[in-house]
């Protein structure tokens, strides 16, 4: 196989505690993680000529080492000395700088392509154990699916789908630093944390409704977020009062996404935000599982 074609899919977190910063400087999160259908497009393909070349299609991402695709191919190369090299054409839909993971998943998407195109042989298991090399968000954009995530991310245990629904997701035409947003978390003053428990019990149970309703107050990165960038909260309101059963901010944001349980209702949340001018980009979506299409395109 010399080329392959592959999507990265995105991710939301439907909850997000913060338990306490550790002392080598990372915190210690537990999070409810699924995946949805924004995706990027990536093609790789064997060269003859040596070494990996990037290529973009937004001019502001760099095409060297300090691109995760480019991360996730030379972990691989090096590790099992493989011959020649390697063309990764990367197509970016997925919100930059969004909480979304686009970056995790396109290198997820590398290392899942790389195995199957020089027959490496690695287990997902031995996949996601590299990808943590890479970022803590790797493990799981290789996993997919509805997750709880703890330690730092990479201690994943799948779950029951999400039940289904339609997704509005809105990114403001700004970009957030995680690094700012952790650096500002006072984890250990948090006087409210969201019952991570509970939306699991209410996965097990299918229950959208009673899921949606502890997203009130589910992320508690939203006390840095919120304060510094209130369209945040403009978007959230924006979304509750058209008819969402919840409202949330996707990891260090800004992206913000609704859970519909019609896709009428959503369609017409998505001309209120339009109209509002308060996103950049929205997208109505749904919510990925296992029993779906794999990673390779059409």
């Amino acid at each position: 196989m010399d080329r392959m074609q592959l999507r990265a899919l995105a991710k939301i977190n439907l909850g997000l505690d913060v338990l306490r910063k550790r002392e080598d400087g990372y915190h210690e999160v537990r999070m409810i993680m699924q995946t949805v259908h924004i995706f990027d497009q990536l093609q790789l393909e064997k060269r003859q000529e040596k070494g990996i070349r990037v290529r973009t299609n937004l001019y502001y991402l760099p095409e060297n080492e300090n691109n995760l695709v480019f991360k996730a191919a030379k972990l691989l190369w090096e590790e099992f000395g493989l011959p020649g090299g390697i063309s990764i054409e990367l197509k970016k839909y997925i919100p930059v700088a969004a909480g979304m993971a686009g970056g995790s998943s396109d290198a997820a998407a590398v290392l899942f392509g790389m195995n199957r195109m020089y027959g490496l042989g690695l287990s997902m298991e031995e996949l996601m154990e590299r990808g943590v090399q890479i970022g803590a968000d790797v493990p799981y954009c290789i996993m997919r699916g509805t997750a709880l995530a703890e330690g730092i991310g990479e201690e994943l245990s799948p779950l029951p789908p999400m039940p289904p629904c339609t997704i509005l997701v809105a990114k403001p035409g700004i970009g957030v630093s995680t690094r700012f947003v952790f650096e500002n978390l006072k984890a250990g003053e948090l006087e409210r944390h969201p019952d991570i428990d509970r939306m699991v019990e209410a996965l097990r149970n299918q229950d959208l409704r009673a899921l949606a309703r502890e997203m009130d107050g589910g992320n508690v990165l939203e006390t840095v977020t919120v304060p510094a960038y209130p369209v945040i909260q403009k978007l959230k309101d924006a979304m509750l009062r058209a008819g969402a059963l919840g409202a949330l901010m996707s990891g260090s944001g800004p992206t913000v996404f609704g859970i519909f349980e019609s896709r009428q209702e959503a369609k017409r949340a998505f001309g209120v935000l339009k109209r509002g001018h308060l996103a950049k980009q929205i997208f109505l979506t749904t919510p990925y599982n296992h029993k779906q299409q794999g990673r390779e395109s059409e």
